[in-house]
């Protein structure tokens, strides 16, 4: 028997990171292109990795006055961007360069110095079902006898896949579903693969692109705020697979500012009486937002935040009587330039008032 401890053992046994990445995206609109186009504009060398924690960040190695500190991924057994390859599925067809020009996220001269590369990558035809996302229509998506039929579809998807890559992860890309709480159908593995055959409304798509994954042992993150991996189904099936889950949507804008400023308060025990926020975005993610119930589970994500953060269970004097509003207005004018509008009324030494006020553009 070893006597070295059950971390470092574990560390041992991590591989380098060789051959290809595959990567998997179950939605190729505006967040999907623009990954992809970004990571093939720094391969060739048109742009600068900003905003990479991996690629530009350091790792500080020993004490401070050693300066060891040497970038993250010369480090740690990362793939290289050049073994990334793309693919994915949607639901409106056409090839990425086209996507990418609908999203209206990038200028078209930056497209253009990557239109063949992005012209190369043509969707698979996704698992849709309007129930869950209701301002969205479908021009291709899959069809199936039933939920387990279309999952296994998505299985077969992903082994072509794997066929061709030797490491695999997929990332949901896709839009925000309707509100869904746990029901018996999530609460085992065994009632989620029956829920598939039985077609129960209780699965949406992004769990069964979840389902699909992990039983194919690949990891998945969920970059939107659904349901999808937060069930006991699900967590069962990671475990089992050695497949890692993760995300709970990618919080890049207004709720990145939350997340760095609700813990600035509380690290100086300043009080918070009040939180307004409001978006006004014209993409396709503010239509689909612009449906209650979808609106629903990212409103429901938002406003979890900061009782997360903040604690009001611990601090009441501070934080138990915050009054949090959160607010997403469609406006097609708008595009994809999402601005991000917060009030904060804070409170400081004796009780006095104090207001921030963040305009995220």
């Amino acid at each position: 028997m070893s006597n070295q401890p059950a971390a470092a053992q574990s560390a041992a046994t991590i591989q380098p990171a060789k051959g290809k990445l595959g990567i998997m995206t179950a939605g190729m609109g505006a967040v999907c292109t623009t990954l992809i186009a970004g990571v093939e504009a720094v391969r060739r060398g048109l742009a600068k990795p900003i905003g990479s924690l991996t690629q530009m960040g350091t790792i500080r190695l020993g004490k401070r006055t050693e300066n060891k500190t040497p970038l993250i991924k010369d480090f740690v057994p990362l793939a290289s961007l050049d073994d990334l390859v793309f693919t994915g599925w949607d639901i409106f067809g056409g090839n990425l360069y086209e996507a990418a020009r609908t999203a209206q996220v990038l200028d078209r001269d930056q497209l253009d110095q990557i239109r063949p590369y992005l012209e190369s990558i043509e969707p698979l035809p996704a698992v849709f079902d309007q129930h869950y996302v209701k301002r969205l229509t479908a021009k291709k998506a899959k069809t199936g006898k039933n939920k387990c039929d279309l999952a296994s579809q998505i299985r077969n998807d992903i082994a072509e896949f794997k066929s061709k890559t030797d490491r695999q992860v997929l990332i949901w890309t896709g839009s925000t579903e309707i509100f869904m709480e746990e029901s018996a159908v999530h609460q085992s593995l065994e009632a989620f693969e029956r829920g598939l055959t039985d077609n129960d409304p209780g699965i949406a798509p992004s769990q069964m692109y979840a389902w699909a994954a992990l039983k194919e042992g690949i990891p998945f993150i969920n970059g939107a705020p659904n349901l999808t991996v937060d069930i006991p189904a699900l967590n069962e099936l990671s475990r089992k697979m050695n497949a890692p889950i993760c995300g709970k949507d990618f919080k890049t804008g207004q709720t990145l500012i939350k997340s760095v400023l609700a813990p600035a308060f509380k690290t100086r025990m300043l009080g918070v009486s009040g939180w307004y926020s409001t978006n006004i975005l014209g993409n396709r993610d503010g239509e689909v937002l612009d449906d209650p119930e979808s609106f629903k589970t990212k409103e429901e994500s938002k406003l979890g935040l900061l009782d997360i953060i903040l604690q009001p269970e611990l601090y009441p004097d501070l934080y138990k009587d915050i009054y949090h509003k959160v607010r997403i207005n469609y406006y097609p004018p708008r595009g994809d330039n999402k601005e991000g509008w917060d009030n904060i009324d804070i409170f400081g030494w004796l009780g006095y008032p104090m207001q921030l006020k963040v305009d995220f553009l």
